[in-house]
């Protein structure tokens, strides 16, 4: 079941993001993220999923990378030169922005659902802020589509993938966001990606990351 049609819910959330862009510009409200502080730890989290690695940079993707506020992070914390960064897109606004700023810098336009094997391989693939909302789209479809894309994404990480969801250990749920049952998630993953899995439930925010690895902590 994949789709095939600008309804599908990653058309649907590219546009409500690239409503974003086009209010706000290049900064933490462009992307969707309400305050800066937040989205700063979120570029940490994400950045955590990598292990003790060598002396060659690890290649890293940013799918769904907007504006490359993650590549800026990198470069603001100092470990640019540990990764070989790469960003990929399928809004041609946040890309053109992208590439504007970071000319140097290789950003991919593709849909990954459409096109698998036009995706090349990495060390980590990171989905930050992908799978956290879903606009208009129904539960059921989101979670079709989000076991869809974490399976095409995980074939081509060599080490492992990050990604977030929102969680169900709130007040209230928001029904524009993806709230994940963490027992769901799991099931998934151990059944069709891996069973060697991080779980990051403690940064203070209402989500949670999961880091999925083809190998145990050694």
């Amino acid at each position: 079941m994949q789709p095939t049609s600008s309804s599908s819910p990653h058309h649907t959330i590219v546009a409500q993001c690239e409503s974003y862009l086009q209010a706000h510009g290049d900064n933490h409200l462009g992307v969707g993220w309400p305050n800066q502080a937040d989205a700063q730890t979120r570029y940490g989290v994400m950045l955590d999923v990598l292990r003790t690695t060598g002396l060659q940079p690890v290649r890293i993707l940013d799918f769904g990378c907007g504006p490359a506020h993650f590549y800026q992070y990198l470069h603001d914390q100092g470990v640019a030169n540990r990764v070989s960064y790469t960003g990929l897109d399928i809004s041609e606004n946040y890309l053109q922005l992208a590439r504007s700023k970071y000319p140097n810098v290789p950003f991919l336009a593709l849909d990954v659902l459409h096109e698998p094997e036009a995706l090349p391989e990495f060390d980590y693939i990171i989905l930050n802020g992908v799978l956290t909302q879903k606009c208009t789209v129904s539960f059921d479809e989101m979670w079709v589509y989000a076991q869809q894309l974490l399976t095409t994404v995980f074939a081509k990480a060599q080490v492992g993938v990050a990604f977030n969801v929102m969680t169900k250990h709130v007040d209230w749920e928001r029904d524009d966001l993806f709230h994940v049952p963490l027992d769901l998630l799991l099931t998934f993953l151990k059944s069709h990606l891996s069973r060697h899995v991080v779980i990051r439930h403690d940064y203070g925010l209402y989500e949670y990351t999961a880091y999925v690895y083809r190998e145990p902590q050694r």
